[in-house]
């Protein structure tokens, strides 16, 4: 597998396709059909992934044999990094894509001075929480984030130190 930073107008229309893909097969029975289509639009559309890069979030796709299998973003803030993405197409999960996508964070991460690594993952979405614990990671908060339109995210926080820290 190769990690690829995201950063052409063409790179983004690729991941907002992917997100729609794995986001409508993985998220609409968590958070429903209506919740799935806002938070696209709001957060995963070109328009929407193009403004984040413009403020500093750095996107970036995982790809096999050249297919973008998943992709991921991650902020750097002081001597944190907020894992805002990390998702995976279903095909590719279990087979270890998840954790290369991870040491490219954490490599990111180090480069960039951060101690540690903090993400919000939906409550309910078991899958998601189980590997990041298994990477390490540990519910550290909860909290209920109003995004608008009559929806929230439901989140718990979970963080994880970086080694050498």
């Amino acid at each position: 597998m190769e990690t690829r930073p995201v950063r052409t107008a063409a790179e983004i229309t690729e991941i907002a396709r992917l997100a729609r893909v794995i986001w409508e097969e993985h998220f609409t029975p968590i958070i429903g059909p209506e919740q799935v289509a806002y938070m696209l639009d709001r957060f995963q559309s070109d328009a929407a992934i193009a403004s984040q890069v413009e403020n500093g979030f750095h996107y970036f796709a995982a790809l096999e044999a050249g297919d973008a299998v998943g992709y991921g973003a991650v902020k750097p803030e002081g001597n944190t990094a907020f894992l805002s993405k990390l998702y995976v197409r279903r095909d590719r999960r279990g087979q270890g894509t998840g954790r290369a996508m991870l040491d490219y964070v954490e490599s990111l991460a180090v480069e960039q001075g951060a101690q540690r690594i903090w993400l919000t993952v939906n409550r309910h979405n078991r899958m998601a929480i189980d590997a990041y614990l298994r990477w390490g990671f540990a519910i550290t908060d909860d909290q209920v984030a109003d995004i608008g339109g009559g929806f929230v995210m439901d989140d718990y926080v979970m963080e994880r130190m970086l080694d050498g820290s």
